[in-house]
């Protein structure tokens, strides 16, 4: 027995309907046209599906079966055939986020919240454990989007720019470096650097301050919370280089001081990579929209101990 999409759709509507015409009016076929349909497929599968004495018209025992069968396979080939839908119309998709800077939670988790809002039919997920390895993950297809501030050359990435950060350094508010107003990485070299739990290379500190200088801190104490971390350093227990808007609600803590790097202080920039191919889709636009404007708000009113550039509002660093 051949059995087919539409021979299910009919033996439905012909059973809801009570009768061919009304049947065929919704299925948009001629009258004649589904009973031959109907008659095809008895004779294919050998007993009659009604009882055609009955008004309205009735199934049979085997009709009934099929019925059953109709029921259970048609919602679920309407559903995927709506999903399918959905992913045409850009409405619905995968959205699976990893992070290379350990801090993107403070910012990115607000972002997601207002995005599942608007996409719905969007699988929304961060992908934590990939943490050191989000690039390639990207290119396999494992996730969607990658929040970097180290670019690679990678075939079929496009990164886009988000916005420009400070890294600045967190000290307790009466250490001696506040006299001087900035730090140098030869400051850091008689300090215990406190740090997220990351890899080196990806931690501006190492990576942009103090290895190209050559200096090595003290000690180097690896802290999971940021709130912990700033416990410490008012304690006296150590210093620490974070992102400007990771401190911005420390700018009138009077236990720490925030210093630039070096005396013109740094200025680093966030990306999002993501395939070329997503590029276009329309939910992928707006997750950009809202992961540009988020941490600009977080910025506002941020000011340093002593600091020669501030972020404007726009997102873009100024000198």
């Amino acid at each position: 027995m051949h059995l087919e999409l539409r021979h299910l759709r009919s033996l439905r509507a012909i059973h809801e309907q009570g009768g061919l015409a009304r049947a065929a009016e919704i299925l948009n076929l001629t009258q004649s046209a589904l009973s031959h349909q109907i008659k095809a497929l008895e004779e294919q599968a050998g007993v009659e599906l009604f009882l055609r004495k009955t008004k309205p018209l009735r199934l049979s025992a085997a009709g009934m079966r099929l019925l059953r069968t109709a029921e259970q396979v048609l919602p679920l080939i309407d559903s995927a055939e709506a999903e399918f839908r959905a992913v045409e119309l850009g409405r619905a998709g995968r959205l699976h986020v990893a992070m290379e800077c350990h801090h993107c939670f403070d910012w990115l988790l607000p972002v997601l919240d207002q995005f599942r809002r608007a996409w719905p039919e969007v699988d929304l997920d961060i992908r934590t454990s990939l943490a050191l390895k989000a690039l390639p993950a990207l290119v396999r297809g494992q996730v969607d989007l990658v929040i970097s501030s180290d670019p690679e050359e990678m075939p079929g990435v496009t990164y886009q720019p988000l916005f420009d950060y400070a890294p600045t350094m967190v000290v307790p508010a009466n250490h001696p470096l506040v006299a001087k107003g900035y730090a140098d990485p030869a400051d850091l070299a008689g300090e215990t650097l406190i740090t997220y739990p990351m890899d080196r290379a990806r931690l501006d500190v190492f990576s942009q301050f103090l290895d190209p200088a050559g200096v090595t801190p003290a000690h180097h104490r690896q802290v999971e919370q940021t709130a912990v971390a700033l416990m410490l350093i008012a304690s006296g227990r150590g210093v620490a280089v974070m992102p400007d808007w990771v401190l911005r609600a420390q700018a009138g803590n009077p236990e720490l001081a925030l210093l630039p790097l070096g005396p013109d202080g740094m200025l680093r920039r966030l990306y999002a990579a993501l395939r070329e191919d997503d590029l276009s889709q329309p939910y992928m636009a707006h997750v950009l929209r809202l992961v540009r404007t988020e941490p600009v708000r977080m910025m506002r009113g941020l000011s340093y101990a002593r600091t020669t550039r501030r972020m404007p509002e726009d997102g873009r660093a100024g000198v």
